[in-house]
């Protein structure tokens, strides 16, 4: 879908810049943002390759069972029935993690993870479970502590207090995070009953 719609955008670009006679600022504008788009992946990248490696790191030394230990009250409530000691809660508890550390391009291989192992364990086959659901809700609007993508993004181009978003960040992330879930539950608990 997403091809569809960006193929959509350059097509009408260049429609509109040939009508207008501007094809050469449309032609700049796509060489312009090609090499924005490569500047933004690769100052990106050390940090999404640090914090990759930090996770492994935790993984492997044990603290993943920590963290699944210290969050599995929290997510025992929210995505009930998870065994207690499975690969799927330990995935959660990572993406979990990376999340509250505003590491969103870094959690996304900790979230598919996941929900891979979310729908090993629940056996779901292509539906999508109530866990599962709550759990998309749950990564998209997580708690961010500290937003480091948002904070080297700011600091990339020029703000001299990057993180004095925080209180902004913590206040909309809470909320996001309390309707999404109420409304995940709200529609998985109306499901059964009809």
């Amino acid at each position: 879908m997403m091809n569809y719609i960006w193929s959509g955008i350059f097509a009408v670009s260049i429609l509109f810049g040939i009508l207008n006679g501007r094809m050469t600022e449309v032609a700049n504008a796509l060489l312009q943002g090609g090499n924005e788009a490569i500047q933004l992946v690769l100052s990106l990248l050390g940090a999404m390759c640090l914090w990759n490696g930090l996770m492994k790191i935790a993984e492997q030394s044990g603290l993943t069972d920590l963290l699944a230990k210290i969050m599995r009250p929290v997510i025992d409530l929210i995505m009930p029935g998870l065994k207690r000691n499975g690969a799927a809660i330990k995935a959660v508890c990572m993406n979990v993690t990376a999340n509250l550390l505003g590491l969103g391009n870094a959690a996304t291989p900790l979230g598919l993870t996941a929900m891979k192992e979310l729908q090993i364990e629940e056996n779901t086959g292509k539906t999508a479970s109530n866990n599962m659901v709550t759990f998309v809700v749950l990564n998209t609007a997580s708690i961010q502590l500290i937003p480091t993508t948002a904070g080297m993004l700011r600091a990339k181009h020029g703000s001299l207090h990057p993180m004095d978003i925080l209180p902004a960040v913590w206040l909309a992330s809470i909320i996001a995070l309390i309707v999404g879930l109420a409304v995940s539950k709200f529609v998985g608990n109306r499901k059964k009953y009809t």
